[in-house]
């Protein structure tokens, strides 16, 4: 999982810059959908585990 979250902090800088001067909004909302569904994921986990929900 570190090693995804690394990956993808590093695409999302290589996204900035300064020779790119449109953004690549496919890379950008794919990076985003699949924060939130990771977190999402996690965040079911977490609740199965503890039995709060």
């Amino acid at each position: 999982m570190r090693r995804f979250a690394v990956k993808a902090v590093l695409t999302a800088l290589t996204l900035n810059r300064a020779e790119r001067k449109r953004r690549d909004w496919d890379r950008l909302i794919l990076i985003a959908s699949t924060a939130v569904t990771s977190g999402l994921a996690v965040l079911y986990v977490y609740g199965k585990a503890s039995a709060r929900w």
